[in-house]
């Protein structure tokens, strides 16, 4: 029970292999935590440390089109209604991520450099480098899927690539949260 209504808990792993969504078969709405955003879903970290987890990821894709929401609550993001369109983005984010690991890697370490910059609001450059050369999980990512290019080049690129998506912006030397 939440509230005075009865919600289903499902198993949703994929992001984490103990994740949950939370359904209410009344209203139809769905609280999907990191299974399902407007925009995609969350990294699936389990992919990252050598645990196979895609196909997990595209079973709970499945259950989340399966409940047939009117409504999805995600973990990160506004609300929203257009169940099919952002699941049918999801399964194109998840294919692209299947045929490229090295692609999902990418989009993991911009998310661990977003969720920093969260924090801190703006960083140089410099200091950037810095926190990612101590970030114990930044530093696998780099040496397993990015060890033919040098570091800070790989920084460039993270931070280029955020101010591009407008999740970050650069001010002279420092990168500022978007």
């Amino acid at each position: 029970m939440l509230g005075n209504l009865s919600w289903e808990i499902h198993a949703a792993p994929g992001h984490d292999p103990h994740s949950i969504v939370l359904f209410e078969p009344q209203s139809k709405v769905l609280i999907s935590a990191d299974s399902l955003w407007e925009n995609g879903f969350g990294v699936v970290f389990p992919e990252l440390e050598g645990i196979e987890a895609f196909e997990e990821v595209a079973s709970t894709l499945d259950l989340n089109e399966h409940l047939s929401p009117k409504v999805i609550i995600p973990g990160h993001g506004k609300v929203f209604t257009h169940i099919s369109d952002s699941l049918a983005l999801a399964r194109r984010r998840l294919n692209s991520f299947i045929q490229s690991p090295r692609k999902h890697a990418l989009h993991a370490a911009k998310v661990l450099v977003k969720f920093k910059l969260l924090e801190i609001q703006r960083v140089r450059l410099s200091d950037l480098l810095e926190w990612v050369d101590s970030a114990d999980y930044l530093g696998m990512l780099y040496n397993q899927y990015f060890p033919d290019v040098s570091r800070q080049h790989w920084i460039e690129q993270l931070s280029a690539d955020l101010v591009g998506s407008g999740a970050a912006a650069r001010q002279g030397e420092f990168l500022v949260n978007a």
